[in-house]
């Protein structure tokens, strides 16, 4: 299977990611960030979170999707895949990552790569969300069958839409220990604002060529389109679990 990043680089996602700071997204993992610590900020995109994730430590932030990197920052920033990091065995102190495994096509290969560049005792941070258990109200059967055509559209891309509920149990599988995990939940888009980002990127899709699950993808966008066009007022919070683990 092929790994893309399903939400894409519309103006529409690049803004929602520029939302995105270390003072919120990074707050459980801020005791792991001790002075002079070599830390690694792995799927990056503009470097939002990056900047600030923190100012007494050496920040590498990586993405592989180079025209995101910020320039002429004094961060410094690498283009590189999560399944094959530039950097030494055992050379860096933490590696934090939001919003990047759950649109990984093979997240336990990209554990033994992080595994790998961390030094014994060194930390991860991980942050992943869980559509499973998004608070979405009200679901009514055009939000739910939208909902189906959006994660199929995760799926195809490599991801996994429910990535937060097995996160912990692939870390121990890794080889991590002292895993700790909470659930936290946040508004990143309104009701009205997720059912325009979804009818967006199923329309994108059907507008590529036939493939397969077109009828299921149809079937959703014509839901969606609804969606947004119903008048009920609604409230959407996503899941993301939050992860701490020692090498």
């Amino acid at each position: 299977m092929l790994e893309g990043y399903a939400p894409g680089y519309a103006q529409d996602a690049l803004s929602m990611m520029n939302t995105r700071t270390a003072s919120d997204r990074a707050a459980f993992a801020q005791q792991l960030f001790t002075p002079g610590a070599r830390v690694l900020d792995l799927g990056c995109g503009q470097g939002s979170i990056t900047k600030t994730l923190a100012p007494a430590c050496h920040v590498i932030g990586v993405d592989i999707h180079h025209p995101l990197l910020p320039t002429g920052s004094t961060v410094d920033y690498v283009t590189a895949t999560v399944y094959a990091l530039p950097f030494a065995t055992a050379s860096l102190d933490v590696v934090f990552s939001h919003a990047l495994f759950e649109h990984l096509t093979n997240p336990a290969a990209a554990l033994t790569e992080i595994r790998r560049v961390l030094r014994p005792g060194g930390h991860l941070a991980i942050s992943t969300s869980d559509w499973s258990r998004a608070k979405i109200r009200p679901r009514t059967a055009n939000v739910d069958a939208a909902l189906r055509g959006h994660y199929l559209l995760r799926r195809q891309n490599g991801g996994d839409p429910f990535s937060g509920r097995t996160i912990a149990t692939k870390l121990a599988t890794a080889g991590f220990t002292n895993i700790t995990e909470r659930t936290r939940y946040r508004e990143d888009l309104t009701y009205r604002a997720l059912a325009t980002y979804i009818e967006t990127r199923l329309a994108a899709a059907l507008a590529r060529p036939l493939t397969k699950d077109h009828d299921q993808l149809t079937s959703a966008a014509r839901s969606a389109w609804s969606w947004t066009k119903s008048p009920a007022i609604g409230d959407f919070h996503q899941c993301w679990q939050e992860l701490t683990a020692t090498r």
